[in-house]
């Protein structure tokens, strides 16, 4: 092998090492092709909020999610986002604060819910602006619950009133659920048997108005570059108005 095969060998192993190192560190790529640039951020095990969790559990890091988020949305280089998502839940002021950014995003973003989208995973999955549920993909909806001490006091029962008031405010104003729905399946008795509360299934959450559409990767990544193709077209359009 001469001398030029090895540089060429040594820059291909180089480029696929910075592709892999965001995977590895933050659950992230970067896709690049003719049809536009998307950035593929995966939410999966546990969202983890201002405790650290075990190291034998898998989790998604919220300051690692935030600022990430706040890349793409500046970036000239990122057209779209598309999130994965297989998740049990976890931390909810975390969960609701990466839901909020990327409901808050200018750029077209679509939700896909493989697994499971649980919990705090509800409003992550509808903060998109398209989302999409494997048809075998599970989604739990409950009352907010606490693990450890809890002060048995009307101050901490309002207090839980009102994240869980924040959450379907959230919920409602990104899906078509509506309110008595989602508030319903909260508070259902009998279905869980440790819990108050749902668990349905692709095709019942599109029924319900929660998420929009039955797909898989396919679809979903169909649908983002459509979107993709419709804000560029929009864009120019801005500026050739704003000449």
């Amino acid at each position: 092998m001469d001398e030029k095969e090895k540089d060429k060998q040594e820059q291909g192993m180089l480029s696929q090492e910075q592709t892999i190192q965001p995977i590895v560190d933050f659950g992230s790529t970067l896709i690049r092709n003719e049809k536009g640039s998307i950035h593929v951020l995966t939410i999966v095990g546990q969202i983890e909020g201002h405790q650290l969790l075990p190291s034998t559990s898998k989790s998604t890091k919220y300051e690692h999610v935030m600022p990430l988020l706040a890349m793409v949305e500046e970036s000239d280089e990122v057209d779209g986002l598309l999130v994965l998502l297989n998740t049990v839940g976890g931390d909810i002021e975390a969960g609701l604060g990466i839901a909020e950014l990327v409901s808050s995003m200018s750029k077209p973003t679509v939700s896909l819910v493989l697994g499971g989208g649980h919990s705090i995973g509800v409003p992550l999955a509808v903060s998109a602006k398209r989302s999409f549920i494997a048809p075998s993909a599970a989604m739990t909806i409950h009352p907010v619950r606490m693990n450890g001490l809890v002060i048995g006091v009307p101050q901490t029962f309002y207090y839980f009133e009102r994240i869980q008031e924040r959450i379907i405010q959230f919920v409602t104003a990104n899906s078509r659920v509506t309110r008595d729905t989602f508030t319903e399946l909260m508070l259902q008795t009998g279905e869980l048997a440790a819990d108050v509360g749902s668990v349905i299934y692709g095709e019942e959450a599109v029924k319900l108005g929660i998420i929009d559409q039955i797909g898989g990767l396919s679809d979903a990544l169909d649908c983002l570059h459509e979107m993709i193709r419709q804000h560029k077209r929009e864009q120019k359009r801005q500026a050739e108005e704003n000449r």
